[in-house]
């Protein structure tokens, strides 16, 4: 391996003090990237007076957070980020840099991948280190970043392979990295970076901030009642919610049940959704395309109610209902009541 293949960098995400989950899932994928190749995990955390967030960095993997204090990056805006993210770049040379694929990450990885004149592959829901040949030109390419995103609507999933300049960029989804155990003992190397921006790059001043809650919270919920098309109707999903209710649950949704508009897309589970690994999943009306099942598979627990005994979700089912989920919600909710009774 050539002694000159850079470092894997994480672009962290910072909010309010608080770094953002995915970013702490990039950092643990980050490591296992970066052990594969042999190289370091290094994160650049920028903002003001965010210091303090560097440790719980170090315990998810990080080897070096190059640190960029400055009041000019509070709040966030693309154009100072980009400046500092860019010097970095051509001061240290990364092998592999990652984004999550929220608003921020899909605003600045653009920037910095334009102005560097680097690859960049958007929304990835999976990442590792393998060799390739170009088929067309016969040119061997080894270690290289394998990058894994849906494509034509979610149908297919494209492996997509940078044979650009370094870095090697991409987005990533939320929840779709495993996030790794926390080692309170790990400790790494903090450099403080010269903020260097210019009026032009400060130009744009944030006035007022509308900041609104997400309803719901699927990637950490532990129970998770999901809603199909098989439902039948906006008014039918009260029975999810009321089966939620009962077991102390979140509501999901699968793709088809959001864009009939019976249930906000914040619900969505799946490759265009979130992903989650609850203890107990219930998919009630859903038939289990491969996009939905991308996004729950990993659930300890599966249990499905359909009334198609051949539906996809079912032989993903650790149980598996063949019924109507009108008639087998109210049992199910009745009987965990006298339980708990």
């Amino acid at each position: 391996m050539s002694d000159k293949i850079g470092n894997v960098w994480i672009f962290i995400e910072q909010e309010a003090g608080k770094i953002a989950p995915v970013s702490l899932e990039l950092v643990s994928k980050g490591r296992e990237l970066a052990d594969r190749l042999g190289v370091k995990v290094e994160a650049l955390l920028l903002g003001n007076g965010v210091a303090n967030l560097a440790p719980q960095l170090f315990h998810y993997g990080c080897d070096k957070v190059f640190l960029a204090e400055d009041p000019r990056l509070e709040p966030f805006t693309v154009m100072p980020f980009a400046k500092v993210v860019m010097d970095l770049i051509r001061e240290h040379k990364p092998n592999i840099l990652l984004f999550g694929a929220t608003l921020k990450g899909r605003e600045l990885a653009p920037r910095v991948a334009s102005e560097k004149l680097a690859g960049l592959t958007a929304d990835c829901t999976d990442l590792s280190i393998d060799d390739f040949t170009d088929a067309k030109s016969g040119k061997e390419y080894h270690d290289k970043l394998m990058q894994r995103r849906p494509a034509f609507g979610g149908n297919i999933l494209a492996t997509i392979v940078n044979s650009w300049d370094d870095p090697q960029m991409a987005t990533v989804r939320e929840g779709v990295m495993k996030l790794g155990e926390p080692d309170l003992s790990r400790t790494g190397e903090i450099e403080k970076v010269q903020v260097a921006l210019t009026p032009a790059e400060t130009v744009v001043k944030v006035i007022e901030r509308v900041r609104a809650d997400k309803t719901v919270d699927l990637r950490s919920a532990q129970i998770i009642v999901a809603g199909g098309y098989g439902v039948g109707s906006k008014e039918n999903f009260k029975l999810i919610y009321d089966l939620a209710e009962a077991l102390g649950g979140e509501v999901g949704a699968s793709r088809a049940a959001v864009d009939a508009g019976w249930i906000d897309h914040d619900h969505q589970v799946g490759q265009t959704g979130v992903t989650v690994r609850p203890r107990l999943y219930i998919a009630c009306g859903i038939s289990g395309s491969i996009q939905h099942r991308a996004g729950m598979s990993e659930s300890k627990k599966i249990i499905a109610i359909n009334t198609d005994p051949c539906a996809p979700i079912m032989s993903c089912a650790h149980y598996a209902i063949e019924g109507d989920l009108n008639q087998v919600i109210p049992l199910m909710i009745k009987a965990f009541k006298a339980k708990q009774n």
